[in-house]
């Protein structure tokens, strides 16, 4: 059995050795470099461009601008592509931008022989604006007259509601129920990958191969060919290892100005990387959200509630109103109200930074809101939080009313119990209610459900290869992506399992090519395990199935392989599957290069569930919060391999606790310029600052994963900062209504509050 074990990362070795090879490593010798000219306005238009010093500048081969490229708009999102234009993604964007729609906004570029020569290039160009009123706020780009995207009068991308039962005040006319209300506000956050985002492209063959560290090569394949209206089939991408990408590189960002770049070249190896600082702006961030809760309770049941999202997209589209919708769907899927659910959510184009995917694709920020309300309630009620959720919570055998998403394992109130178990939560709780200090504690949680993959939302597809070697190893082949998640390690394990092969005989390659590894949409929606993990198991099905015939070719009863060996119905072995792969490349009579290739064409889906407990420290008059102890519980089905699981849950950890306490993308609110878009001004923790990590799991077979599994890739990040906020609350009092918690807002908090 290879489910279930802790092996080792198969990429652990070369990563930590320095062998594996990153875009950057690839690069030839003798590459072109690009840099990108960025716009130093939030919201105008480009009058003229004067790039006659760049151009003469030694070293410089060319200078393109926005006034030179295919206009051609094209969208950016990692989504699979439909035929169906009324679910596609917003083409809003050209490859360079003669509208400037945020500060850095893309207007030109410089192709020179090195680095240095094209950042001096970029220095010497001169460029002539009409600007406009930066609209910073949703609040002001929907009073503006000015529209960022013609195609968009107000401002508003899009804008729906829906219901389940009546509405709130239908719900409530007849009854005094209690009534709550409160509104949240997320900040803007980056993905702050390792990795800068960059690539290289060049033409071999007739075709343009682009080399990119990406989350969705064959989507980055379709996209080029949309945005350069040439056919899909000319473009070959290749995706090496890659260094983190969070949602961040589930879009396609400058491969198609690098692949025009190369055309304009004549063929000749461009390489564009962007700087960290560019990296910040100019890829994606993290929507920023309001969220307005207003909910009716009887005792501790949930009547009704009225809940309004409203998203700000930045200057592009990007995956627009998606990300909101997915927050928005949560609402009636983590808590069901007895009479009525009504929900309104709208994303709003501004002049920030384009807003994109990010680890749990907008579930953080209705998380935050629906558990900070909820911890709200039971605290104004004085009843039990614990109680609270479990009367209300999503159950076993829910199905979402509208996208018909089940809840087919839970074990969420399992995972609750475990999660209060290990902190002694509610002696805790009652004990730092009564504190006096200006040093107190708190304890405090947050529950979360997650869906796996998007189906039936969106197209769900993964095809899978296996090749037996010569030495009864066999290769796998697979188009989802290896981001750091540990990916191969768990492909690797189904593979043993469905094979009967050893997983130290399964060999993986990490990069994709899409001229070579068969067709899969990438990783985001933590759907890799489950979808592409179905593929892994019908492939390997049927290459033992393939061994097996060849076998009885041989001359051998063989009805299973265990352990590298054909046995037959009792268990015996009959011939090693070593021996049989030299005789089906070597056997005189017959040879049999022995194969398998399927496609998973995803028809399910599941919901994974879980819960963040932590005790924090938090001193008022400095205003810091230092979180002493924390645990997050999940409930993710079967765990394939409890090292990478663990190492997920660690990092996604991180990565909350620093969304609740100091990440935050700042810009002056004059010009929207970025304050701290550096390692420096933008807070991410160290390991100084991360405390030790606890993690649990309740294991569940899920029956539609293809080993029991679902969702763990995304979730652990969800309810951190609720419940380090409901911590919060705990040792003070204080009702949080915003993130980051920073010592600025904390010591203000307390000092109106009188507790300094």
């Amino acid at each position: 059995m290879a489910i279930g074990k802790s092996i080792n990362r198969v990429d652990a070795l070369d990563k930590v050795t320095g062998k594996a090879k990153y875009t950057d490593d690839l690069v030839p010798e003798n590459s072109l470099v690009a840099k990108v000219y960025h716009a130093e306005i939030a919201n105008g238009v480009v009058k003229s461009i004067d790039v006659s010093k760049a151009r003469a500048l030694d070293g410089v081969e060319a200078v393109f601008t926005c006034f030179d490229v295919p206009k051609f708009k094209f969208a950016t999102a990692g989504h699979p592509w439909t035929a169906d234009k009324t679910h596609q993604d917003v083409a809003d964007r050209l490859i360079l931008n003669e509208r400037i729609r945020y500060y850095g906004d893309d207007i030109a570029c410089v192709v020179a022989v090195d680095k240095l020569t094209a950042e001096r290039a970029l220095r010497l160009i001169d460029v002539e604006y009409e600007e406009y009123e930066p609209l910073l706020t949703v609040e002001a780009a929907k009073k503006s007259d000015i529209p960022i995207h013609e195609e968009y009068p107000n401002n508003i991308l899009a804008h729906s509601t829906y219901k389940v039962g009546s509405t709130f005040a239908e719900a409530t006319k007849d009854k005094d129920y209690d009534i709550f209300e409160d509104e949240f506000h997320l900040p803007i956050v980056q993905h702050a990958f390792m990795e800068n985002a960059t690539s290289f492209a060049y033409e071999e063959a007739g075709k343009i191969v682009i080399v990119s560290s990406t989350q969705i090569p064959h989507i980055v394949r379709r996209v080029v060919g949309q945005a350069l209206n040439i056919p899909w089939g000319k473009i070959r991408v290749i995706k090496p290892y890659i260094g983190g990408g969070f949602g961040g590189k589930q879009d396609v960002l400058y491969e198609p100005l690098n692949a025009w770049l190369t055309i304009k070249m004549n063929g000749q190896c461009v390489h564009l990387e962007l700087s960290r600082e560019e990296s910040f702006i100019n890829t994606r961030v993290r929507h920023a959200m309001d969220i307005k809760v207003k909910s009716a309770f009887d005792g501790n049941r949930l009547i009704a509630r009225k809940v309004k999202l409203t998203s700000n997209q930045g200057g592009y589209a990007s995956h627009g109103h998606s990300v909101v919708a997915g927050a928005a769907h949560v609402v009636k899927q983590l808590y069901q109200d007895k009479i009525a659910t009504e929900v309104e959510f709208e994303t709003v184009y501004t002049n920030l930074p384009v807003a994109g995917a990010m680890r749990g694709y907008g579930v953080p920020q209705i998380c935050f809101a629906l558990e900070s309300h909820m911890e709200n309630v039971a605290h104004k009620k004085g009843i039990d939080n614990l109680e609270i959720r479990k009367a209300n919570m999503i159950k076993e055998g829910f199905v979402d009313p509208i996208n018909t998403i089940p809840s087919l394992s839970n074990e969420l109130e399992a995972c609750i119990d475990a999660g209060s178990k290990y902190l002694n939560f509610k002696e805790k709780q009652e004990k730092y209610k009564k504190q006096n200090s200006h040093i107190r504690k708190g304890v405090g949680f947050a529950i979360f459900s997650y869906k796996t993959g998007v189906y039936p939302i969106s197209l769900e597809t993964a095809s899978a290869r296996m090749l037996l070697n010569q030495d009864g190893s066999i290769q796998l082949q697979m188009g989802a992506t290896e981001i750091g998640q540990g990916a191969d390690t768990v492909f690797t394990q189904m593979a043993a399992e469905a094979t009967g092969i050893t997983h130290d005989n399964v060999y993986i390659i990490s990069a994709q090519d899409t001229d070579v590894t068969p067709y899969d949409s990438g990783a985001y929606a933590s759907r890799q395990t489950y979808v592409s993990g179905h593929a892994v198991k019908q492939c390997g099905i049927k290459l033992k199935e393939n061994i097996i015939e060849y076998a009885k070719f041989l001359g051998y009863k063989a009805a299973d392989i265990k352990e590298n060996q054909a046995i037959d119905k009792s268990g015996k072995k009959l011939i090693s599957v070593a021996d049989l792969a030299i005789e089906a490349f070597y056997n005189r009579k017959k040879t049999n290069h022995i194969s398998a290739e399927t496609t998973y064409h995803c028809e399910s889906n599941t919901i994974s569930h879980g819960t963040t407990f932590v005790e924090i420290e938090v001193d008022m008059k400095l205003g810091l919060v230092k979180v002493l102890d924390i645990i997050n519980v999940h409930d993710s089905g079967t765990i394939i391999n409890p090292k990478t699981a663990a190492g997920q849950v660690h990092g996604g950890i991180s990565m909350g606790i620093a969304y609740a306490l100091s990440e935050e993308l700042l810009f002056n609110p004059k010009n929207g310029k970025p304050y701290n878009s550096d390692l420096l001004g933008y807070k991410i923790p160290t390991s100084l600052d991360t405390p030790d990590i606890s993690h649990k799991f309740i294991e569940k077979y899920d029956p539609s994963g293809p080993y029991g599994n679902k969702a763990l890739g995304e979730p652990p990040t969800i309810s951190v900062a609720p419940a380090i906020r409901n911590a919060l609350l705990n040792a003070t009092g204080i009702m949080f209504d915003s993130i980051p918690l920073t010592p600025e807002r904390i010591y203000n908090a307390c000092k109106e509050n009188k507790l300094v």
